[in-house]
């Protein structure tokens, strides 16, 4: 599943591509899963306004909407193996796609889903879910999250209702990077482990984002390009290798149904 670099990678990709085009019409294909909205709304809602811009909030792609000074916004969940791709009309439809957008440039915008885990949907309100962003929470509110918190810190990392857009591969790496065990119970870390995690996953965070992602699977950019940091991963999918720092074994263990991706001798 995308998570928050690969969302951010795509969002800032359509918003230099689509940001100030006009919908002129939106098919929608007849598999009900990908619709989190009735299809008659999405289709209302979208046809004939014009997109202000594109950004990201927590894992969800969000399409600011302006129609007839009406102000909508079309969400998109990616789910584990959507993509959201430009292209021209001529151009052939891939297999599994769900939904298009006729755009006034001429261009197509088009939503492929073969696994249909993805989501659309449409809301007259800001879209706000819950969880903070962790590119813009300061340390005191980030620390008071795992306070009193019994769960293991690899799990209270990917709960969407504190963090939103951390998953897998940012929490193994960021934890790695802080010297810290992915089972740890939250609430009995140190400030200064707290503070080296804040940090680490700050800047795990901003280094995905720069290299465009990790292509793991189906992952690529809104041009339709992989991204790169994946070869800087240190411990995520790397069970058995010698850790980069230490030469001990990667450990995987499964916490609460997730993986988990630790150095034995580095993480504390």
């Amino acid at each position: 599943m995308p998570e928050l670099p690969e969302v951010e990678t795509i969002a800032r990709g359509l918003a230099q591509r689509v940001r100030g085009d006009r919908i002129e019409s939106v098919w929608l294909g007849s598999k009900p899963e990908p619709l989190k909205s009735p299809a008659v709304e999405i289709q209302a809602t979208l046809e004939r306004a014009r997109i202000a811009g594109v950004r990201r909030v927590g894992k969800h792609i969000v399409f600011d909407l302006d129609s007839e000074g009406a102000r909508r916004q079309w969400i998109v969940h990616l789910g584990m193996t959507g993509r959201l791709l430009v292209a021209r009309p001529e151009s052939e439809l891939p297999k599994h796609t769900h939904a298009v957008l006729r755009l006034a440039s001429g261009r197509e915008l088009r939503f492929v889903d073969p696994r249909r885990f993805g989501r659309l949907s449409v809301v007259h309100d800001e879209f706000a879910p819950d969880g903070h962003e962790p590119m813009d929470i300061g340390f005191e509110l980030f620390a008071g999250l795992f306070r009193r918190r019994k769960t293991p810190v690899k799990s209270a990392l990917l709960n969407q209702k504190l963090l939103r857009g951390v998953g897998n591969i940012y929490a193994d790496e960021s934890l790695f990077r802080a010297g810290v065990r992915p089972r740890r119970h939250a609430g009995r870390l140190t400030r200064q482990e707290l503070r080296r995690l804040y940090k680490a996953l700050q800047r795990v965070l901003n280094q995905a984002i720069k290299a465009g992602g990790s292509s793991i699977s189906d992952y690529v950019d809104a041009g339709g390009e992989e991204g790169l940091f994946q070869f800087q991963h240190r411990v995520y999918g790397r069970e058995g290798e010698p850790c980069l720092v230490c030469k001990t074994a990667i450990k995987r263990v499964v916490i609460a149904g997730r993986s988990a991706h630790y150095c034995p001798n580095c993480q504390s």
